[in-house]
């Protein structure tokens, strides 16, 4: 038996205590230093808009993965997923504006290093404007990834080598779908809008590596639905993700995909033919990142064919060594969704997902073997991203 499915909790509880500390910091700042510059009919209004803002965090850390009301059907999904939205949006630009703003102070407070006779209203000035600059900048940024960012599907083509590979797959293009999250964050006509661009890449085969919901209440039918248009000559192949087991969903979801001519491979392989070729895929329900230390792909060695590549289904990518291990020659997944919000600093992407694995998006190559992590379709958390655009993959196999 493979041990219990973690729920979300450490990142959930560092978020809350970082949220905290930002909220508490931001209350000090109004009061320190917002209080003496405006009138007391603005000060007041600003007061009473925050404390409205800290109700609706508090609400989102409740309804969120972590929360007293995660799962619940006390709340529909559309004003759970609403109201997190909310609550994300806020207070993580928050954050993140909050220290910013407490840089500048700092570097306002400090005297200049060649002292002048006179006071300089000018350095004041120009430290003022770049505070609130400072202060501005996270939230037009959230603002950017969510309107312009979240949506804008883009298709990423890549030389996919597998070892071993028969010529007659050389070119056999695979349309990789994953994590949709179809939810108040993405609806299920854009998420057919992904389908569609998918199709028109004419794959010989299309996989759907999991998540295709956010949690409980969401339109599960209707994401099934869109992935049921999915149309490649080699059928439609998938895995399940996290988000079916925490919605409690993964047998409804085979089953009802099943009925659409939709095979998702729970510690299941399946061969697929073309000309004299044969590819075996094989996949496995989400491999919990805590499973790490000698439980991640119990037993499935046992899905390797012999005689031809293998190729394993994986929504969690950081299975990828110990598929190596087990004998498999490539492998893809999603999960990270690329970081969502990733910043490039000194030539080194950055984003929450590093803090989990080495494998966030793109190819990655291991003792000859091969990993594609695509940067998936949907959100979570909140509906924003930065530097990943939503992306549907079309996979070019390569022999090596």
């Amino acid at each position: 038996m493979q041990e219990p499915y973690p729920r979300p909790h450490t990142a959930d509880r560092i978020a809350f205590v970082v949220v905290l500390l930002t909220q508490a910091l931001i209350g000090w700042f109004l009061w320190t230093d917002f209080r003496r510059k405006v009138s007391p009919a603005v000060f007041r209004g600003v007061a009473a808009l925050l404390i409205v803002l800290w109700i609706v965090t508090f609400g989102g850390v409740l309804l969120s993965g972590d929360g007293v009301l995660y799962q619940s059907h006390a709340v529909s999904s559309y004003i759970r997923g609403v109201w997190i939205a909310i609550a994300n949006l806020w207070s993580i630009p928050a954050a993140a504006a909050v220290l910013l703003y407490a840089a500048c102070r700092f570097i306002a407070s400090r005297k200049p290093v060649i002292r002048t006779t006179e006071h300089d209203p000018n350095r004041r000035a120009v430290l003022r404007a770049a505070g609130t600059a400072a202060v501005a900048a996270p939230f037009a940024v959230a603002g950017f990834g969510a309107i312009v960012e979240r949506t804008r599907f883009q298709v990423r083509e890549i030389d996919f080598p597998i070892r071993g590979l028969h010529r007659d797959m050389d070119g056999f293009r695979i349309a990789q779908l994953s994590d949709l999250h179809v939810s108040p964050y993405l609806s299920v006509a854009e998420a057919g809008r992904a389908v569609d661009m998918a199709n028109e890449l004419k794959p010989h085969l299309a996989l759907v590596t999991g998540d295709l919901i956010s949690g409980v209440g969401d339109p599960l039918d209707g994401a099934i639905a869109q992935i049921a248009r999915l149309r490649a000559d080699a059928g439609v192949l998938g895995c399940l993700g996290n988000h079916e087991i925490y919605a409690e969903c993964e047998d409804y979801a085979t089953e009802e995909s099943a009925k659409r001519g939709i095979s998702f491979l729970r510690s299941e392989a399946r061969v697929v033919r073309w000309g004299s070729a044969s590819l075996n895929i094989a996949g496995v329900d989400y491999q919990a990142f805590g499973w790490k230390n000698g439980n991640y792909l119990r037993n499935a060695e046992k899905l390797v064919a012999p005689g031809m590549p293998n190729l394993l289904l994986s929504h969690n990518p950081d299975v990828f060594p110990v598929a190596v291990a087990k004998g498999y020659d490539a492998m893809v997944g999603g999960h990270t969704h690329g970081g969502q919000v990733t910043m490039e600093i000194l030539k080194q992407d950055l984003n929450f997902a590093r803090f989990f694995t080495r494998y966030v998006l793109g190819l990655y190559r291991m003792n000859g073997a091969s990993c594609y992590v695509t940067g998936g379709i949907g959100t979570i958390g909140m509906p924003v991203r930065i530097g990943v655009p939503p992306e549907i993959t079309l996979l070019r196999l390569r022999s090596v």
